[in-house]
């Protein structure tokens, strides 16, 4: 274990003293220096490590100071030694575990080994961030907090701005975005209107300050939602329907773009151009897009049930093809999401994908090109190709012992699942919607999930509150 790890390895572990009454304070405080301290290890890869180890020490002292907790319940010497052991284990075992590819070459998505994604039974740090509960508790619900009903299509994109509680962006097959805002009484902020076709997709920049959205039209839009105002307006240069849209995670002046003729695209949004080297072509139309705040990869998703990694220069946008891997032969992939475990005790990186052969499948990244491990797999009613059914990691997902994830389906439930458990994974299972359910979203806390489906109804769910965080 490096030191940066055993830093928020200590912060985790005096986390559940800080600010009690605030849970959700809490998970964004270690989410956020989990950031800080990856960036930290990228700009000071030659800093001396006694250094570092005298840094850890000093504060093990003062939070056990601040915070009135003997000194011995952290000890970081004797929890150095073993985690060290582990780490050369899983070392070991990884590269045992994975084939060497060529950059850009097919490899199928290997089954089954490898070990756990979540967090050992024994990582109390993590579970004292989220408080007890059984997973079962932590996702009941206590019905809606509000229904909107503005939209005439199909609502396709279904997003909670990033670390927000109360902002919610919509997309339709109608052409128009709501920006709602949910505190207080909820109501619709901003409908905004631009598109001439169905709006596909849409995300936040990393701010929230822009918002951008891609449509059937062939173009993309990048807007203001404290204002409604549109930015800019890119037109595809192949006048290609465009099908899904991220911003670049470090560089948010680049947004990448997925079309119907297979080309996955880094465009400027300042200046609207496309970067020479900014383009990559895949086998069929791009039906999806992943792009996770850490890590230096970029997935697409493809209609032949492709999933192929990127490499993408933030300063250039220049797109590099790493690896191909087939994880649903010739049924379309129609929703990536990639995320790493916070956690000292699961770092990995995690893939979710969905595909029209009534599957929701659970991958861990295996090496650094992108490399994908099959781990799970969950029966989702998803076999019509006209739905882009998607779903989404549970926030919190890496302070627990077990982990959630969330998706849509055509029988008009939305399902959760524990991606741990072998025996009926399903913890969850919520009906009130009438059509096809498409999209998903939590907020920051988990206190709110939105629902999108293809009637146009957004359904907001309240989450019943355990003992703890209501206290």
């Amino acid at each position: 274990m490096t030191v940066w790890q055993q830093i928020l390895a200590l912060d985790a572990r005096f986390n559940a003293h800080r600010v009690p009454a605030d849970p959700g304070f809490r998970t964004l405080y270690i989410r956020r220096r989990s950031q800080l301290l990856r960036e930290g290890v990228r700009e000071e890869a030659g800093a001396d490590p006694a250094l570092r180890r005298q840094y850890l020490r000093q504060r093990a002292a003062l939070l056990s100071r601040r915070y009135g907790v003997p000194a011995d319940q952290v000890s970081v010497r004797s929890h150095s030694a073993s985690t060290q052991s582990h780490s050369r284990q899983s070392h070991s075992r990884h590269h045992s575990d994975v084939g060497v590819a060529r950059r850009g070459g097919e490899s199928p998505a290997t089954p089954g080994g490898g070990g756990t994604l979540v967090p050992s039974a024994r990582a109390t740090a993590s579970q004292a961030i989220v408080g007890g509960g059984s997973l079962g508790e932590n996702y009941a619900f206590a019905g809606f907090l509000h229904v909107f009903d503005q939209h005439t299509g199909p609502v396709t994109c279904v997003q909670f701005a990033h670390d927000e509680l109360w902002l919610l962006a919509l997309g339709s097959l109608d052409g128009r975005v709501s920006v709602c805002e949910l505190e207080g009484e909820p109501r619709v902020r901003h409908l905004l209107s631009g598109h001439t076709d169905g709006v596909t997709a849409l995300a936040w920049s990393t701010s929230n300050e822009l918002l951008v959205t891609c449509a059937r039209d062939g173009t993309a839009r990048l807007w203001q939602p404290g204002s409604g105002h549109c930015l800019r307006a890119v037109a595809d240069p192949h006048g290609s329907p465009l099908s899904c849209v991220v911003f670049h995670p470090e560089n948010n002046n680049l947004v990448l773009l997925g079309n119907r003729h297979g080309l996955v695209q880094a465009v400027n949004v300042s200046s609207g151009r496309f970067p020479a080297g900014g383009s990559s072509q895949l086998a069929s139309a791009v039906t999806a897009l992943a792009a996770p705040p850490t890590g230096a990869l970029i997935w697409a998703g493809c209609q032949k049930g492709m999933v192929v990694s990127f490499q993408c220069d933030q300063a250039s946008g220049r797109l590099v093809k790493c690896r191909r891997v087939t994880v649903s032969d010739g049924v379309p992939v129609t929703c990536i999401s990639a995320r790493s475990w916070a956690s000292r005790e699961a770092a990995d990186m995690s893939l979710l994908v969905n595909a029209a052969c009534n599957s929701l499948l659970l991958f861990r990244v295996v090496d650094q090109e992108g490399g994908l491990q099959l781990k799970r797999r969950f029966s989702v009613r998803h076999s019509s190709a006209e739905h882009v059914i998607k779903s989404s990691f549970c926030p919190i997902m890496s302070f627990r012992q077990g982990a959630c994830v969330v998706s849509g389906s055509e029988d008009c439930t939305v399902y959760l699942f524990d991606v741990e458990r072998d025996l009926k994974p399903c913890v969850n299972k919520l009906q009130g919607h009438s059509a096809a359910v498409l999209d998903v979203s939590f907020n920051r806390d988990e206190s709110l999930l939105a629902t999108g489906d293809a009637s146009g109804i957004v359904i907001v769910w309240k989450r019943q509150l355990s003992t703890t965080e209501s206290a």
